[in-house]
């Protein structure tokens, strides 16, 4: 699906979410081919949790494919078409913007929260569309630049995702999750974790509870971290960090080509 398509399978939450994975593992492996990879900390942005969990050897490639597979479809199941929404407010701080989104939940009645807080200025909401849209417009008599709504499937890591915590919870307590080899960073918590045991709950968490990603790469820096490798499709990551800490050396693989650029850079 990933090379054939078509296009609008590949976008349904389903069967995005364990492409996804299954690239960035993929891209992982092709590297460690060619490099000795030997990282100290490793943290994902939400799905990316689960790659980071196979990286560091707590979860088996295929048991996480299954899990993220089952992920994205109770995930898109648990609010009906058309309830849910997100949007990204940009330019203004998280106080202003939970503030925002407080007001538009005491007029609207509805669910309107941070989901991702993805740098100083850059925050994602996610909920009831009515709240949401409210929220952006608060957020903008707050000082934000813009409040962008975001093509998405549903209303992610907002307490409307609680249908789709619970199933997934099922799921994980299927699952044996070993101590992880490497520290990972969890989205809850926005600190390393290194129990197996923990992992289940943290995971079923997530879907409900905001992304601390500024939190987490400060933490990463705090511990003395100088270099952040962003393996998978895309940059957006290695962009966001820039915004938090610009301190912090990026390095980025998607591609094959960038596997060579980036094995020889690591042998620096």
């Amino acid at each position: 699906t990933c090379f054939e398509g078509p296009e609008e399978e590949l976008r349904r939450t389903e069967i995005q979410q364990p492409a996804i994975l299954t690239t960035s593992i993929a891209i992982l492996r092709a590297l460690g081919e060619v490099t000795a990879l030997s990282p100290v900390y490793l943290a994902g942005h939400s799905l990316g949790e689960y790659t980071a969990l196979v990286a560091a050897g707590s979860l088996d490639f295929e048991t996480a494919v299954a899990l993220v597979h089952a992920r994205g479809r109770f995930m898109q199941e648990a609010v009906p078409d058309g309830r849910g929404a997100m949007a990204a407010i940009l330019g203004c701080g998280s106080e202003e913007v939970l503030e925002a989104c407080r007001a538009a939940e005491r007029e609207s009645g509805g669910v309107g929260a941070p989901a991702n807080v993805n740098a100083p200025q850059q925050i994602v909401i996610s909920g009831d569309a009515a709240a949401v849209e409210l929220a952006g417009a608060e957020a903008r008599k707050r000082g934000a630049a813009r409040a962008m709504r975001l093509a998405v499937s549903a209303p992610f890591h907002s307490s409307l995702m609680e249908p789709a915590a619970e199933k997934l919870a099922a799921e994980l307590g299927r699952v044996h999750f070993a101590d992880p080899r490497v520290p990972v960073v969890t989205n809850v918590e926005a600190r390393p974790n290194s129990d197996g045991a923990r992992v289940p709950e943290l995971l079923r968490r997530q879907v409900t509870a905001p992304v601390r990603f500024t939190e987490s790469v400060q933490c990463l820096a705090g511990l003395g971290v100088r270099r952040l490798l962003e393996v998978g499709p895309g940059r957006v990551l290695s962009a966001l960090v820039a915004r938090i800490d610009r301190s912090l050396e990026r390095l980025g693989v998607s591609t094959m080509a960038d596997v060579t650029d980036v094995a020889a850079a690591l042998k620096d």
